[in-house]
């Protein structure tokens, strides 16, 4: 009687089981016909930037991704040289592809954090606890006294894929053996604090603020802030002094007696070296006395 009952059930079965397969076989099929209809050809030299590109997405070069940015060098070579954490290797690279001639892109540009400050040099209004970000914490006024300096959070760390960035005792500071200068941590500041300047040098000089306070409100707010006295300014035209700030103009940077006086002199040690050797990340906060 089982047996009976199987027989009737296979029966019954096969004719739904073969026409499913039938049916499967069809779908594949027009599936593969549309895939060599519709596919699109890749250039293959499309393929050959992109190999040569560090494919690591980063967005330095102003497209989504490597593969975007393959295609449009290869549409305008005037992209060439975009890819900063390739450097001038990938450049080459690219340009052999390309068959093009690659001239020397000059200096790399790599970040400076306009702040100098410790958690110790800084004066808060209140106890910031809500959300654990920079963008959030700028977003409510008098958090922080300063409200140009940096707020510590780390979104700029984050956002590196290349752990090139820490936030130590409230300061921001850039591992430059890591960093590829790929403008990701530049682009995430709610501040502006953090800049892309061209190293020239494996260090390179500095204004460790972005306050544009009055001399007096910043003394008030921050033991190691630029006051706008100006005294840089005197000792060089690379330097100076706007929305009482001092800044250095890079089109003009040279390191001379000039200028290492202006740094020597500056009453707030502001004017400082940021760089791979720099002996000024070391610098501990200010203290009292220092003020």
């Amino acid at each position: 009687m089982i047996l009976g009952s199987v027989l009737e059930l296979w029966s019954s079965a096969w004719p739904a089981g073969l026409t499913m397969l039938g049916l499967g076989s069809g779908f594949a099929l027009v599936l593969l016909i549309a895939s060599e209809k519709l596919k699109v050809e890749v250039d293959p030299k499309i393929e050959q930037i992109h190999a040569a590109l560090p494919n690591l997405d980063c967005g330095a070069c102003g497209f989504a991704g490597c593969g975007q940015y393959a295609k449009a060098v290869l549409e305008n070579p005037e992209l060439l040289g975009q890819c900063a954490p390739g450097g001038q290797e990938t450049s080459a690279n690219i340009a052999e592809v390309l068959n093009l001639q690659v001239s020397d892109s000059g200096p790399q540009h790599r970040p400076v954090v306009h702040c100098r400050a410790h958690t110790a040099d800084k004066t808060y209004h209140a106890i910031y606890q809500g959300i654990p970000s920079c963008i959030a914490a700028n977003a409510l006024a008098n958090v922080q006294a300063c409200g140009f300096g940096c707020l510590g959070f780390g979104d700029c760390t984050r956002v590196c894929k290349f752990d090139a960035l820490h936030v130590v005792d409230g300061q921001t500071i850039v591992d430059y053996e890591r960093c590829t200068g790929c403008t990701a941590c530049a682009k995430v500041c709610p501040r502006g604090l953090i800049e892309m300047v061209p190293f020239t040098s494996e260090n390179i000089m500095i204004v460790a603020c972005n306050s544009k306070e009055t001399g007096k409100t910043t003394r008030s707010i921050c033991k190691v802030g630029c006051i706008g006295c100006g005294i840089c300014v005197k000792q060089t035209d690379m330097f100076s002094v706007k929305d009482n700030l001092a800044r250095i103009d890079y089109a003009r940077y040279e390191l001379n007696e000039q200028t290492e006086t202006a740094m020597k002199k500056c009453p707030t040690k502001v004017i400082t070296y940021r760089g791979k050797t720099a002996e000024s990340l070391r610098q501990p906060a200010a203290t009292a006395a220092d003020s």
